[in-house]
C-alpha cells in the first residue's frame, strides 16, 4: 500500500495509443481511483520531446510525494530521466505500443486497472541502466554527452536499426504492425556490420546485442529471459549472425523457448559494457525504444537510482 503519500502529479502523453480515444475517460477514473486512496494529483501533459522530463524533475523539486507516468516507454524513459537519483516514486500506468515495463511488472494494460493495482503496490528501490556516448545527438532538455538512464532494456545494431525504420505516422494508426513493416523492411537491406563488445567477463564481436534489465522485449518474443528488474546486473544477448536467414533462425528459435541453444546467441550478465564499430561502420543504439545516436557506447549500472511501484501482482 501506498501509506503516507497524498500529493502526487500524473504525467501523460496525449499521443500514446491508448489515450487517442477516451483517454480523458481513462484519465479521469484513474484518477478517482488514487483519490480514493487518499492520494490528490494534478495532471500534467508533454507537449514536445523531452518535456517529460521537465515535468518529472519540476515535480521532484517542488516535493511531491508520487510521480505516475502514462504513456509508452518513451514517455517513460524521459520521465526517468528527470527522476534518477532522487527518492520521489514513480508508477507506470501504460498507454504505449510495447510497454515493456508494464509486461515484466504484470501490469493490466487498461488504465484504471492498471492504477487499481498501483494504490495496493509497493515500493521497491531499484539501480537503473545509464548510456554514456561519445556520438550521441544532444537529448531533448539535457546537455550534449549526458549520460542517459534506461529502465527496461537497450541495444545496438539489428533493433535500433529497426527502430531508426519504423515510421511515426504508421505507428500511430497501427501500432505494432509499423515494427513488423519496418522489420521485413530491415530483412531486406540489413548488411549486418559487426561491433566489438567488452566487459570484464567476456568480450566478442557481434551484430546484435541487446543489454537488459528485463526479461520483456519490445518484439514479440523475449531475448534476455535470465535478466532480473532488482538485481544490480545486466543480463546480455549477443548475436554472431551475419545474414538475414540466421536472424530469422534466431527469431524462430525465440519463438520456441530455444534460443539460448543457438549457437550464434551468447549470454552473460555484468555490470558494465562497452561496444565499438568494427572497421568504422556506423552502427545505432538504442534505449528503452529510442534511438540514441552510434557507438561507441559505454553501458553501466547505476545501483540504488529510483524508487518504483510494483504492482501487487509482481
Amino acid at each position: 500500500m501506498l501509506d503516507g503519500i497524498h500529493t502526487a502529479t500524473l504525467i501523460f502523453n496525449p499521443a500514446a495509443g491508448r489515450l487517442r480515444n477516451h483517454g480523458a475517460e481513462r484519465l479521469a477514473e484513474a484518477m478517482r481511483i488514487f483519490r480514493d486512496a487518499g492520494i490528490e494529483m494534478d495532471l500534467r501533459a508533454t507537449d514536445a520531446p523531452g518535456s517529460a522530463t521537465t515535468l518529472a524533475r519540476a515535480a521532484v523539486q517542488h516535493g511531491l510525494q508520487l510521480v505516475i507516468v502514462c504513456g509508452g516507454d518513451g514517455t517513460l524513459n524521459e520521465v526517468v530521466n528527470g527522476m534518477a537519483g532522487s527518492n520521489v516514486p514513480l508508477g507506470l500506468l501504460p498507454a504505449g505500443t510495447a510497454n515493456v515495463l508494464a509486461k515484466e511488472l504484470g501490469l493490466r494494460w487498461s488504465i484504471p486497472r492498471a492504477a487499481a493495482q498501483l494504490v495496493r503496490g509497493r515500493l521497491q528501490r531499484i539501480a537503473l541502466g545509464q548510456a554514456v556516448a561519445e556520438n550521441a545527438p544532444e537529448p531533448a532538455g539535457q546537455t550534449p554527452a549526458a549520460p542517459r538512464y534506461f529502465i527496461s532494456l537497450a541495444g545496438a545494431g539489428v533493433d535500433a536499426d529497426m527502430i531508426r525504420r519504423v515510421h511515426d505516422g504508421i505507428k500511430q494508426r497501427t501500432g505494432i504492425l509499423a515494427y513488423w513493416l519496418a522489420g521485413i523492411q530491415q530483412l531486406l537491406e540489413y548488411d549486418y556490420p559487426m561491433f566489438r563488445a567488452r566487459s570484464a567477463e567476456r568480450e566478442l564481436n557481434a551484430a546484435f546485442l541487446c543489454v537488459g534489465r528485463t526479461r520483456a522485449h519490445g518484439f514479440p518474443v523475449n531475448i534476455t529471459t535470465g535478466a532480473n528488474l532488482f538485481e544490480d546486473r545486466f543480463e546480455l544477448a549477443a548475436f554472431t549472425y551475419r545474414n538475414s536467414w540466421a536472424f530469422l533462425a534466431s527469431g524462430l528459435a525465440a519463438f520456441f523457448g530455444r534460443l539460448r541453444r543457438s549457437r550464434s546467441a551468447h549470454f552473460w550478465k555484468t555490470s558494465e559494457l562497452r561496444m565499438d564499430a568494427v572497421n568504422g561502420a556506423r552502427i545505432l543504439f538504442q534505449v528503452d525504444g529510442e534511438l540514441m545516436g552510434s557507438l561507441p557506447v559505454t553501458f553501466r549500472i547505476v545501483p540504488d537510482s529510483l524508487t518504483l511501484v510494483v504492482p501487487e501482482s509482481s
